[in-house]
């Protein structure tokens, strides 16, 4: 029985459609002659039930597509339900030798190499983790404003002569909110301002107040209060976004809190990596194909014995920066097992080198908490009771300000999870 699969180049208002007919039934070899059927269809909603139909009445079973940018998504979510295999092609796996482009060619070299399994094919998840991805990477973009519009504000700040950002950790903290706010809305003496600031603040009262000694003019405030106004609506955004992602996965609090009690790890970090993942991580059979996934092993360019290059390949970049903001945090952890390694690996790889060693023994923990569904027991030197008790004090309350209802509890032996 013949065998035939839809090859599909997407444009933005085209679909390039090459269906592929191999004799056998297990479509292995691609040295066989394939017989093509091409059409061209529009990218518009009807067109696109009309490939459907075309490619039911030919009994396709399977369908590849290559895109640029997101123009494929709708064609996808319009196959979905129809065909059980579906994948989407990397371009550069399909990449064509030089010479004049042809939109059908490369339809048919897409279907050859599907059959010959020379493709790089992306991993897309379900419907239901695409909305937690699409939430989780909505806030991403969103912090990322967040940061541009701080970096503006402390431009802003330099030109009215404040140092305000010199004299605090963090320029939009408690103190530092305060006392810009009062500054856009008008007040500029500097010891009235520095009246606002926390007892805590580092530095002293004397130079705080010369932090503060600037020229602003009229002008400026209001640009400066347009700023804050920015600031607090994307902050209101950012808080939608995590209760809309915490309430879509409340069924599933349990891996959220199993991933959170990790070193490194938040109720925040452990959402966004669950709607990258998935909750059991079922897309990768082993760790170690995870980790290859997202990037962390080292490279391969063996010639004569040696190893040319162990440069990491470049992987899903949302989760190499989740892993290493999570590695840089359990570095710092007093008695953490990932601190102990992170030393041992400091003087061999330098800083970089040695988080990135331990961002990759960390993506290996969160692939079996959360495929193997056990929690992680700290294997390293014993912590401070009290620094154990603020962690668990601080951990309930983020859960329970998302909705979560939980009490965490001691583990059992018998339910712990390594260190990766």
């Amino acid at each position: 029985m013949a065998y035939r699969v839809a090859a599909i180049d997407v444009h933005k208002m085209v679909l390039i459609v090459a269906v592929a007919t191999a004799a056998d039934e297990v479509p292995d070899a691609a040295g066989e002659a394939l017989e093509f059927e091409c059409r061209r269809f529009g990218a518009m909603a009807e067109e696109r039930q009309h490939l459907i139909a075309w490619l039911e009445q030919r009994g396709v079973r399977e369908v590849v597509m290559e895109s640029t940018a997101q123009y494929w998504k709708p064609v996808w979510l319009d196959l979905e339900p129809h065909f059980a295999k579906l994948h989407l092609a990397q371009a550069q796996s399909n990449r064509a030798p030089k010479g004049r482009k042809d939109d059908y060619r490369d339809a048919k070299r897409l279907a050859r190499r599907l059959l010959a399994g020379e493709l790089m094919l992306s991993f897309i998840p379900g419907p239901e983790q695409r909305t937690w991805r699409e939430l989780a990477r909505a806030k991403d973009q969103y912090v990322r404003e967040r940061v541009r519009v701080r970096n503006r504000i402390e431009s802003h700040l330099e030109e009215m002569r404040i140092k305000l950002s010199g004299v605090t950790s963090d320029l939009l903290g408690v103190s530092g909110r305060r006392i810009l706010t009062a500054l856009a809305q008008g007040e500029t003496d500097p010891v009235q301002l520095s009246e606002l600031g926390d007892d805590r603040l580092q530095c002293d009262r004397k130079t705080l107040i010369d932090a503060l000694r600037g020229s602003p003019t009229p002008i400026q405030l209001q640009i400066l209060k347009l700023h804050l106004k920015m600031l607090g609506e994307i902050d209101s955004v950012i808080g939608s976004l995590d209760q809309l992602l915490a309430e879509d996965l409340k069924k599933h609090e349990q891996a959220v809190i199993r991933l959170a009690e990790a070193p490194g790890f938040g109720v925040d970090s452990a959402q966004r990596m669950i709607a990258k993942i998935g909750v059991d991580a079922e897309a990768f059979p082993s760790a170690d194909e995870f980790a290859s996934w997202f990037g962390g092993c080292p490279g391969s360019d063996i010639s004569a014995e040696q190893n040319h290059n162990t440069s990491s390949p470049k992987g899903n970049r949302y989760v190499r920066k989740l892993l290493t903001q999570a590695a840089q945090a359990a570095v710092k952890k007093k008695g953490c097992f990932y601190q102990s390694l992170f030393r041992r690996f400091l003087p061999r790889l330098t800083y970089p080198g040695a988080i990135w060693a331990v961002a990759h023994r960390l993506g290996r923990l969160v692939w079996k908490i959360l495929h193997q569904q056990v929690r992680y027991v700290e294997q390293g030197e014993e912590t401070n009771p009290r620094a154990r008790k603020r962690r668990t004090q601080k951990l309930t309350q983020a859960l329970r300000k998302l909705g979560y209802a939980v009490t965490l509890s001691p583990l059992t032996p018998n339910t712990h999870a390594g260190q990766g």
